[in-house]
């Protein structure tokens, strides 16, 4: 049974950083595509950033692109997303998510993604 439990969460302050973790069981993460997604209230869940199973990485637009690092561990079994320079814009529940195999163009694109974690919440306060 293929399991993702997010965790790095919390309540920071305008500029500060969080590293969400995202740790899969039953599931190597390097054998698929990967990403971060997030839904902030009221709005729909948008795609954050992802990684291409050939390496290959995608970011939401500049802004994330600027401030934000995805990134996994060689075996495959943890995802992370580092994010720094943390805006208001950013507060949202944040999920890792996972599958089998996409191309470029859905990296970002949560409808396709088999697993799904629980979610971890991020507000940042101005």
């Amino acid at each position: 049974q293929v399991q993702l439990v997010e965790s790095g969460g919390g309540s920071v302050q305008y500029g500060e950083s969080l590293r969400l973790s995202c740790v899969a069981s039953g599931y190597t993460l390097t054998s698929g595509c990967v990403g971060w997604f997030r839904q902030a209230p009221g709005k729909e869940r948008e795609g954050v950033a992802a990684i291409h199973t050939d390496g290959v990485t995608r970011y939401a637009d500049d802004s994330v692109k600027d401030r934000f690092t995805i990134s996994q561990d060689s075996a495959g079994n943890t995802l992370y997303l580092q994010m720094n320079s943390l805006k208001p814009e950013d507060t949202a529940m944040y999920y890792c998510a996972a599958r089998t195999w996409c191309t470029y163009r859905a990296l970002l694109q949560s409808q396709g993604y088999t697993y799904w974690g629980q979610g971890t919440q991020v507000t940042v306060s101005s």
